[in-house]
């Protein structure tokens, strides 16, 4: 079919020259003329294969007709709404006239509830007590006359009115065509062999190569797309976070820890051992090894002391300290482990020490970079952004694995509307400015508030983070001066994910459900 429609276009050029209307070209297997949109479609394939040779060239030309919608094929066949009301009543005078409720039943709710209106707009039926009659003897159903010339020849002589018209009333619909006008191109030929789009070992064996006509290059012809990765919705989120927290001036902590002591991440926030928390049914522990290397031995007394006998103005827990509770290794529950030993270091720095590598403190001396005046304290504001495991029940919001996002400020005489101002700024910051704080209680922060935003597709208030203030049981064991105060909080990355995509179920975000179409079409967030 394609070859024999490029020969007919050939033919007729090398007969005609010029083809002024493809739309008088005869479709071989057709009878008429190539009309139709669709014949014109398949000359174009034809046109373009014969263009891509230089064969031909040729000019679009742009057609608008029109074309009866399925209610506008029923009128031209039946009439329209108005006269067939029409038709279904009496004569004035000769009958009875017809209710609603009849001429329903008569012609149809649709046509009854149309017809009506147009009927006495045009002043062909009128009321005569509670029903209808015919007001005139004899109508011309324009509408009807009018749809047929449409179905006939693809326009109306009354003009574009008359066609806006019937638009309006959604009886016809406008159709856009095209068809061409067809010119010999440099390469005319009525042969139409295709050219070689390869040079292969046999051509250039036989020789063959030498008479062959191959096919021109394109070189400006598209390429295929490449499919590039893509960043995840939740790197993009961190991403921005990760820039406010530089912007307001905070330095990231190192949270490469993934596994931690219990120590580290419980005995040293003033969590007590006894905590549900630290229960198998909250927390996920390994079992090889089980174990973890003493924390610095002087520290690890004054918190054992703390929790078991209290100190610095605490009564502590009164419990027996458990070694072995404080040695288990675990997958950290919170980044407040590695917030817990930046301050820790801190305190360190503070008395003029310097922290090794395994948390140690060596020996200062000869060292002129950690001389301080005072006490040392110096204020202090981190970060990190990074995993953390809870052994949770999964649904829309929750999953065992989740990223916190962390962030610690130290320095003296702080308060808690010092916090708030802060959670404010920063959450504005990120464009979420319908906040809610409550009264909370942690283990290791006293005042404690939990941050609440509002979620406009859940429709109701999501917990999005924790805060508070450290308790000093915390903090003058590591050593900080007695005035310092330190403000923590956590917020997960997932909900402001959830909230700045507009995702409801957290699966669908994180998981086998991921669909890899919207990580790659998903837009890059701007807080």
């Amino acid at each position: 079919m394609a070859e024999a429609l490029q020969q007919l276009i050939l033919d007729t050029l090398d007969q005609v020259s010029v083809i002024d209307d493809t739309r008088t070209l005869v479709i071989p297997g057709q009878t008429v003329p190539a009309t139709s949109q669709d014949a014109q479609i398949a000359i174009l394939g034809a046109l373009n294969s014969l263009q891509s040779r230089e064969m031909i060239s040729y000019e679009t030309r742009e057609t608008t007709s029109h074309a009866l919608t399925p209610e506008g094929a029923q009128i031209a066949l039946e009439g329209s709404h108005e006269a067939r009301v029409w038709a279904a009543l009496p004569v004035k005078g000769e009958g009875e006239p017809v209710g609603v409720q009849e001429l329903k039943r008569k012609i149809g709710d649709e046509a009854a509830k149309v017809g009506q209106g147009r009927a006495f707009k045009n002043g062909w039926i009128t009321k005569e007590n509670s029903g209808f009659v015919k007001a005139v003897s004899s109508i011309e159903d324009t509408t009807q006359i009018e749809l047929r010339e449409i179905d006939s020849t693809g326009t109306l002589k009354a003009g574009e009115k008359a066609l806006a018209e019937l638009r309006k009333r959604k009886l016809t619909v406008q159709r856009k065509g095209q068809w061409f006008t067809v010119r010999k191109g440099p390469n005319f030929s009525t042969s139409i062999a295709k050219p070689e789009t390869d040079l292969t070992v046999d051509m250039l064996t036989s020789g063959s190569w030498k008479s062959a006509t191959f096919k021109k290059y394109n070189f400006e012809a598209d390429g295929i797309p490449t499919s590039g990765g893509a960043f995840h919705p939740l790197l993009k989120v961190r991403e921005e976070i990760r820039n406010i927290f530089l912007e307001m001036g905070f330095e990231e902590m190192p949270t490469n820890s993934f596994v931690e002591s219990g120590f580290w991440c419980f005995d040293a926030l003033f969590v007590p051992q006894l905590h549900p928390a630290r229960e198998l049914q909250d927390t996920f522990y390994l079992s090889d090894p089980s174990t973890s290397l003493r924390p610095p031995e002087d520290y690890y007394k004054r918190v054992a002391t703390v929790h078991e006998k209290g100190g610095y103005g605490s009564i502590g827990y009164r419990s027996p300290w458990s070694d072995e509770e404080s040695h288990k290794l675990l997958l950290r529950t919170h980044t407040t482990a590695s917030s817990g030993a930046m301050l820790y270091k801190l305190a360190a720095r503070c008395r003029g020490e310097t922290i090794d590598a395994h948390g140690g403190v060596d020996d200062p001396e000869g060292d002129t970079r950690q001389s301080v005046e005072g006490d040392g304290f110096r204020p202090a504001k981190f970060f990190s952004i990074d995993r953390v495991f809870r052994n949770e029940t999964m649904d829309a919001t929750h999953l065992a694995e989740f990223h916190q996002v962390e962030g610690v400020v130290a320095d003296r005489n702080l308060t808690l509307a010092d916090l708030i101002g802060f959670m404010r700024v920063f959450f504005k910051k990120m464009g979420v400015t319908d906040l809610r704080f409550k009264p909370a209680y942690n283990p290791y922060t006293e005042p404690s508030l939990e941050i609440f935003a509002f979620h406009p597709m859940l429709q109701k208030w999501v917990e999005i983070g924790n805060s508070g203030m450290f308790r000093a049981e915390m903090l003058e064991p590591m050593g900080l001066p007695k005035d310092v105060r330190v403000h923590g909080w956590g917020i997960s990355l997932e909900r402001p994910t959830m909230i700045r995509y507009g995702i409801n179920n957290i699966r669908t975000l994180v998981g086998h459900k991921t669909s890899i179409e919207s990580v790659e079409t998903s837009p890059a967030v701007m807080f």
